[in-house]
């Protein structure tokens, strides 16, 4: 009978090896991760050496403005959503510190009374016996197939996951902070731009009364004149109403009352133009929210590792320890040990241990299935945002040719119209046009810097 137990030990310890196993990374798919930026069919080649990432420069190398830098460091101390995901890091910290106890005994202690009196035909029935009990309990769990370690090592994964939740967030804080402030300074420029074609269509407008009265224009044009004039005027203020709105939505993701942001313009930006993406793999160390996922993936490898350890024994030693005069009868009390160790073995769960198991495995494929796309996700971002940069570029160099000679037009043919060799019909094309192009070239180079600003968080940037 002892060697069948000894076998059946050793048999048992040799079954609970894989449980110590510890998280290695699977394979994962990374190859054409991101796309050339102007090859529609190559993917962007990449060194191994390559590790200077703009993802890796902290923001403020980034983001120079010195307003829009006081702007982030409010927000990353004040914003709600920031300081609730470092709550929850504290949390999760916590937990761990209990997970790491449980290897621990547990010790408890605890104290009893009693006051009475027996009475029988020999003893005075005054006599009062009085007994007391100051117990200590220690219970201790031996973990041989790995089910405490195997949750703790779960709950460390699940912390790492929730800091990676904290880096997102800050992250978004960053970049969010930017956007708003780059759209507030694409609504001031734009604004400039649609008072300046204001007054040169009131000037217009003045011009076209007078040209009415000397009978060398009709009324339809002074009318067309002035409501070319009411149109920048409805711009302008829906301009205005759009600052207004931008300021307090950037107020609030810093943590304050809706007020006026003190900015710069956009002609004093100064954003990167040449972008180091690094390596496809990389990304799945620097984004936080694809580490996040590897971190899931991570604690489900380990929710696994605790499923299969429920199969095996569960071994507890308890001992008490009491100091007791057993009822009054003992004085003065002496010390009561015990030692005992029990064995539980789970034989019929109702299938509910081989369920949890298949549960737990199904849980992992899911997790990895996420993390997959994570990355692939992560990919597309960086693809875009660097498409993004170029097409905007380009586009806003083309804005700029058009209105250098629109600019020239609406010179010529108002000079033109002075000599009466034009129709007011072209002045007022051209003005508009200018306009035009000029608010085109505003949005265009705003859309250029949120694609930096996209770029930056999507190769994992927003760090310190």
């Amino acid at each position: 009978m002892k060697k069948l137990l000894v076998f059946a030990a050793a048999t048992m310890l040799l079954a609970s090896c894989g449980l110590y196993n510890k998280y290695e990374r699977p394979d994962v798919n990374t190859e054409g991760l991101i796309r050339d930026a102007v090859s529609d069919v190559d993917t962007l080649a990449v060194s191994l050496q390559d590790t200077a990432s703009f993802g890796n420069l902290p923001w403020r190398a980034v983001f120079t403005d010195p307003q829009l830098q006081v702007l982030i460091e409010q927000g990353l101390q004040k914003n709600a959503n920031l300081q609730n995901a470092t709550l929850t890091v504290k949390m999760y910290e916590s937990m761990l510190k209990a997970a790491k106890l449980a290897f621990l005994p547990a010790i408890s202690f605890g104290t009893t009374g009693s006051m009475g009196s027996i009475q029988t035909v020999y003893t005075d029935p005054s006599k009062t016996t009085k007994s007391y009990t100051l117990p200590v309990t220690a219970s201790w769990t031996l973990d041989l197939f790995g089910n405490i370690l195997s949750q703790k090592r779960s709950t460390q994964m699940k912390l790492l996951g929730y800091k990676d939740y904290q880096m997102a967030v800050r992250a978004q804080v960053v970049s969010g902070v930017a956007n708003a402030y780059y759209t507030l300074l694409m609504l001031d420029e734009q604004l400039r731009i649609t008072t300046e074609m204001a007054g040169m269509a009131e000037e217009t407008w003045k011009m076209m009364q007078l040209q009415y009265k000397l009978g060398r224009a009709r009324s339809t044009a002074v009318q067309s004149a002035q409501v070319a004039y009411l149109s920048t005027q409805t711009q302008a203020n829906e301009f205005r109403r759009q600052i207004r709105a931008t300021e307090n939505a950037l107020s609030l993701l810093i943590g304050q009352a809706g007020q006026q942001i003190p900015r710069s313009t956009l002609a004093e930006q100064s954003l990167p133009t040449e972008f180091s993406t690094g390596v496809g793999i990389a990304l799945l160390k620097n984004r936080p929210d694809v580490h996040n996922a590897e971190m899931n993936l991570a604690a489900c490898f380990h929710d696994v590792q605790t499923a299969r350890s429920q199969f095996y024994p569960t071994i507890t030693i308890n001992a008490t320890g009491a100091f007791s005069n057993v009822n009054g009868t003992i004085n003065p009390g002496k010390w009561l040990i015990n030692l005992f160790g029990s064995l539980t073995q789970p034989i019929f769960a109702r299938g509910a241990l081989t369920a949890n198991l298949k549960v737990s495995k199904l849980k992992y494929e899911q997790a990895f299935n996420v993390w997959q796309n994570a990355i692939l996700s992560a990919g597309n971002e960086v693809s875009n945002a660097l498409v993004n940069y170029n097409q905007y570029d380009a586009n806003s160099q083309i804005e700029a040719q058009r209105i250098e000679l629109l600019a020239k037009t609406v010179e010529d043919v108002r000079t033109l119209y002075e000599r009466s060799s034009s129709t007011y019909l072209e002045v007022l094309t051209a003005q508009t046009q200018l306009r035009s192009a000029q608010i085109n070239k505003v949005a265009n180079d705003f859309s250029k810097m949120q694609a930096v600003v996209s770029l930056y968080t999507a190769l994992g940037g927003g760090g310190k």
